[in-house]
């Protein structure tokens, strides 16, 4: 017997039924919430940087050796490419010296080499020179103000007709104004039109946009904040405001239609507020709980770049899950039977009837379920051929629109110095203390280094190796024959990394290692091409668990688990076509083909795994309890689709839109992000609600529905709201209900082929 059932309304009902009760307290706690972050935000809060930090790496020991051991060496190096059309840099000698003492003199600059005194800053034809900066931190994430004060430095270099251009990170601070503001208001819009379209209520279309509104606001505040303690990559606020803003809306809306729905069905408005959190509340917390934990996943990757990037989506989507449970219900007790007052056509909810069109979908899928399946397996499986050849990299700034000063400054080295001269490698080898005080014995150290790894193919030239001032160290940089991005610079990572260097170095007592930007950057995508099984392994059998226990069904949990992977390697594949074989990718502001960014695919799987689980949830949600009441899984499938199929089509436009509104940002990598998230949410609400689910649902039957009784003993109950599971070994007893009226009649489809109890 369900004690929640039987002792009256349970938590869900309650809370909701009191939010509703006592609207304008939890309406003045949010305003204050978000007053109260915004504050401490603007006080403390700090800024985002990218740091691809990787403790234990050879790259990252590398980095650190040259740190402690060299002076002046710390901090973050930034070029500023100096160029002339005419003539040469050196001729300009007196403005250079200038510039280099103004750079010296500013705020966070650690040191700066003069490319007139520096060997091999100039190019070989004297017209190109890279004047070295460092910082005390990373550039791209100071104040934009501080450009002004770079922008004067370098004045004397300007007023002489000096091309003066910034190389990352620094560039990435001048870049152009973040488009995401744009992007949001793009969603937004969308969203209004969308919602009056579909439902005709003025003031039902506007209460999810401003509940996402303001949990994204809350949320970003409390981001804020967290980014002055902690370290937080640059893309983190966007890709919050994607998620926050796309579940938040759709969490909001699955709640505002079932209270619509429980209004015409002649419930009182308090009543309905609680039935409605009671129930589409519950499958609210439970997507919410899923997508949460998905991203939450990423931090099983050990690489703090990627975890704290799914601790902002998380954070995100838990703000907004808060918002739609408490604020909606709230502001649903405000609006009461006014809810659809203001319209612009006749306010329409779930539909009730066998007539309406999607039943008549569910009924056809029903008489064909191999062909349906079959269908969107075929559709899914062609889609997802392109993510067999997926390679993963670092995007650099040569992917970027010529507009930014990062992409003419690479444009600028590649011409003068060659295409590898953006991503150098640095070979460190660490001297053992019998090679420190033999000066003869580094000499033929330093003779057989630089004579192996010039031999290497695919390099393009070797600097002579050089000894710290402790000469504890020789230091050598290796230029490449070819650009970061390029396929051939990730196999000389590997080669000098694995063969060379530990060759030369062999019975020497010495120890190399291969860092800079470019080994740093292919270290982290190994790193995170070796992590990525484990993830998808943790967050599977995670969501497995979650559906299992709020659904009481293995074959169910299963077949969602089973069919999320599929969605998520055709929205892979739409990637890989897009940007990596460049099908289009101009269209998206990437001017040639790119290599996929290496955290992109787990970032995809977190969040495609988790939104994939929100229609399921809601779709499952309604067709269990159909089941539960009836008995009769035909009826459950058909009703259960055509419920919930205007309110997730609603809700997967308008999430589709705010995802492919921010294909306007300048980060290729959101782009990606933008892109692939788009076309999961669109497969994800068609193929897989409109065809895959139903038709494996017809297809299992009552085994849909099967528990091994002493799996059901140890599970624990997550469903304190309805009644209890239908027991696998007899008819299910006729469920208790709550107190109140009853709800909407579940509408009786006309008959099935083959239909069967």
């Amino acid at each position: 017997m369900n004690t929640a059932s039987a002792e009256g309304p349970g938590l869900l009902h309650r809370s909701g039924r009191w939010c509703a009760r006592h609207a304008w307290r939890i309406v003045t706690l949010w305003v204050l919430l978000l007053a109260g972050l915004g504050a401490a935000d603007h006080a403390w809060g700090g800024t985002f940087a990218d740091s691809f930090s990787l403790p234990g790496t050879g790259a990252q020991t590398g980095a650190d050796l040259i740190e402690a051991h060299t002076t002046g060496a710390g901090g973050t190096a930034a070029p500023l490419v100096l160029h002339t059309a005419g003539g040469t840099v050196a001729a300009h000698r007196e403005a250079v010296a200038a510039a280099v003492a103004g750079l010296d003199r500013l705020p966070d600059v650690l040191s700066v080499a003069d490319p007139l005194n520096t060997p091999g800053a100039v190019s070989p034809r004297g017209d190109t020179a890279r004047l070295t900066v460092r910082f005390d931190g990373n550039p791209a994430g100071f104040d934009p103000s501080y450009l002004a004060r770079v922008d004067a430095a370098v004045e004397p270099l300007r007023a002489e007709g000096v091309t003066v251009e910034y190389g990352e990170p620094l560039g990435q601070l001048a870049a152009a104004g973040s488009a995401d503001r744009v992007s949001e208001g793009i969603g937004l819009a969308v969203a209004v039109l969308v919602l009056l379209i579909g439902f005709g209520s003025v003031a039902a279309a506007g209460l999810p946009l401003l509940t996402a509104v303001l949990g994204l606001a809350v949320a970003l505040g409390a981001l804020g904040l967290l980014a002055g303690p902690f370290d937080f990559a640059r893309a983190s606020p966007t890709l919050a405001a994607m998620m926050g803003l796309g579940v938040g809306v759709d969490y909001a809306l699955f709640l505002a239609t079932r209270y619509r729905a429980l209004l015409h069905a002649g419930a009182e408005p308090d009543e309905a507020v609680g039935r409605t959190v009671a129930t589409s509340g519950r499958a609210v917390l439970v997507a919410a709980a899923t997508v949460a934990m998905a991203l939450g996943g990423l931090c099983a990757s050990g690489v703090g770049f990627i975890g704290t990037l799914g601790i902002a989506a998380g954070l995100s989507v838990v703000v907004a899950a808060a918002a739609s449970v408490t604020l909606t219900p709230a502001l649903l007790g405000l609006l009461g039977r006014r809810v659809d007052r203001l319209h612009v056509r006749t306010p329409v909810a779930e539909p009730t009837g066998a007539s309406d069109v999607w039943h008549r979908w569910a009924l056809g899928v029903a008489r064909r379920p191999w062909v349906s399946l079959t269908a969107g397996l075929l559709l899914l499986g062609i889609l997802a051929l392109p993510a067999a050849s997926m390679r993963l990299g670092h995007v650099d700034a040569g992917a970027q629109s010529t507009a930014r000063t990062d992409r003419r400054a690479y444009d600028l080295i590649t011409e003068g110095f060659g295409p590898g001269a953006n991503g150098p490698l640095t070979v460190v080898a660490q001297l053992d203390s019998g090679r420190i005080s033999d000066p003869a014995g580094r000499e033929d150290l330093a003779a057989s280094l630089r004579r192996e790894l010039t031999a290497v193919p695919g390099v393009a030239s070797v600097t002579a190796p050089v000894t710290s001032a402790d000469r504890a160290l020789l230091l050598t940089t290796v230029t490449p024959a070819t650009g970061p991005q390029d396929p051939a610079t990730a196999r000389l990572v590997h080669t000098l990394r694995d063969e060379t260097v530990p060759h030369a170095l062999a019975g020497t007592g010495a120890t190399g290692y291969v860092t800079g930007t470019t080994a740093a950057a292919q270290t982290f995508t190994d790193t995170l091409a070796a992590t990525l099984p484990r993830i998808v392994g943790v967050v599977v059998a995670a969501a497995f668990l979650l559906l299992l226990t709020v659904f009481r069904s293995p074959l169910i949990a299963l077949k969602a688990a089973v069919l999320n992977l599929f969605s998520i390697a055709a929205a892979y594949g739409v990637v890989v076509a897009v940007f990596q074989w460049g099908w289009g990718g101009a269209l998206f502001g990437v001017s040639e083909p790119v290599p996929v960014e290496s955290y992109v695919p787990m970032m995809m799987f977190a969040i495609v795994f988790g939104l994939s689980m929100d229609y399921e949830v809601f779709l499952l949600s309604r067709i269990r309890e159909v089941w539960l009441d009836r008995q009769d899984n035909h009826l459950a499938v058909a009703t259960g689709i055509a419920a919930t199929a205007r309110v997730i089509t609603c809700a997967a436009l308008i999430m589709t839109s705010v995802f492919l509104a921010f294909l306007l940002s300048t980060n290729v990598a959101v782009k990606m992000l933008a892109l692939g998230l788009g076309v999961s949410v669109v497969l994800d609400a068609t193929v897989v609600r409109l065809l895959l689910v139903p038709a494996s649902m017809y297809l299992f039957g009552r085994a849909n529905w099967w528990l091994p009784e002493r799996l059901d003993r140890l599970l624990p109950r997550l469903d304190p709201e309805g009644p209890a599971p239908a027991s696998t070994t007899g008819p299910a007893p006729a469920p208790a209900r709550e107190p109140g009226p009853e709800p909407e009649p579940v509408p009786t489809p006309v008959p099935l082929p083959g239909h069967r109890r």
